[in-house]
């Protein structure tokens, strides 16, 4: 068994999420401590202005003006996170056996095989004196893969500690929302669904100046413009087959009307939800049971909406079942650093649409 902390800043930008965990990277032995360091306003501001740059990326490694300035600022927050966790929790770094570090995504096109993720890794292992694993998309993506979702093998981990009958979605609603479906041993499915708190986030910023609708309450006070969401789920992405992915802006160009607060809100809500659900007839059998992560799992407007659409099957928060919502992302990479030194896959062609079983990351020394 192995000891591994696992790292993620997810596209809802919000900050670094930090998780140990044990496993020898095909069981998981244990779940430790998590733990959080937000972003600043000033770290998250660059980042979007990194957002925006990145459109006009035509190369993995480049960092020009702002692009290079967000990562050195993305480096030093995630040696921040950890040094801070390992404080809190009293742990040697000796006993840490690596750290999977996924870094900051600011463009994903894996159409043009070019996925990139800021964060530099050697000065990451250098600052916290621990090996590090980064780069896990990149070779999925060379491949001919998405490159996304990369969390189904973990959770696939998770849900066969479950024992559960029949198929199980586990669906992560971060910036973007994504799936993995589990029926038994043999079948794991995933991809990404559409947005997850990705317009919403943007829609409330914009409008309230607040980072996101907590708990769901203005989303809750409005009526959802069911002519707007059918609208928008013409989109071709949703008729398309798993596996699939998107960027956090793919669906930017999707402008809501001239409409009150909660009515927005409660539009992009029930967008997320529907286009989870839209996924439902693209698998080999309805799910009986939903487990959710991610942002999305802390509010109950949209897990609400979410049980509407996929009923009669049941539909639970991750941590109801005792998992992280919040650090199942930051654990995934734990995993698959451990699974990265074992030489074993990290995502399928039924994840990724990879043409064979792959593996990835590329280790950092300090």
């Amino acid at each position: 068994m192995m000891t591994a902390i696992g790292l993620m800043s997810g596209t809802s930008l919000d900050g670094v999420d930090v998780a140990l965990i044990e496993t020898d990277g095909e069981r998981v032995a244990a779940l430790g401590p998590t733990g959080y360091r937000p972003y600043t306003d000033r770290e998250r501001g660059l980042l979007r202005e990194a957002l925006a740059e990145a459109v006009n990326l035509t190369r993995r490694d480049a960092r020009p003006g702002v692009i290079g300035e967000a990562e050195r600022a993305v480096t030093m927050a995630h040696a921040e996170a950890v040094e801070a966790f390992v404080a809190e929790n009293r742990i040697a770094r000796e006993d840490i056996d690596i750290v999977g570090f996924h870094g900051q995504t600011v463009l994903h096109r894996p159409a043009q095989r070019l996925t990139v993720q800021i964060g530099d890794a050697n000065a990451l292992a250098k600052a916290i004196r621990v090996p590090v694993m980064h780069d896990f998309r990149a070779a999925d993506v060379a491949a001919g893969g998405q490159g996304a979702p990369f969390v189904p093998v973990y959770h696939r981990a998770l849900a066969q500690s479950q024992r559960r009958e029949g198929p199980v979605c586990v669906v992560n609603i971060g910036g973007v929302s994504n799936i993995t479906y589990i029926d038994g041993a043999d079948t794991l499915i995933a991809c990404d669904t559409g947005p997850g708190n990705a317009l919403l986030d943007d829609f409330m910023l914009r409008v309230t100046g607040q980072p996101f609708d907590g708990e769901g309450r203005l989303a809750a006070q409005g009526r959802p413009d069911a002519d707007w969401i059918a609208h928008a789920l013409q989109h071709p992405f949703f008729a398309q087959s798993p596996p699939k992915s998107l960027d956090r802006n793919d669906f930017a160009s999707l402008p809501l009307p001239d409409m009150a607060p909660a009515e927005g809100a409660a539009t992009l809500t029930a967008f997320t939800a529907a286009a989870i659900a839209r996924v439902v007839p693209l698998l080999p059998r309805p799910p009986e049971s939903w487990i959710v992560a991610g942002g999305g799992a802390r509010n109950p407007t949209m897990l609400g909406m979410l049980r509407e659409g996929v009923a009669p099957a049941s539909v639970e928060s991750a941590e109801a079942l005792g998992w992280s919502a919040d650090a199942i992302e930051a654990q995934a990479f734990a995993y698959l650093a451990a699974r990265g030194l074992q030489g074993l896959p990290l995502s399928y062609p039924s994840t990724t649409g990879v043409p064979v079983p792959m593996t990835g990351g590329v280790i950092a020394k300090p």
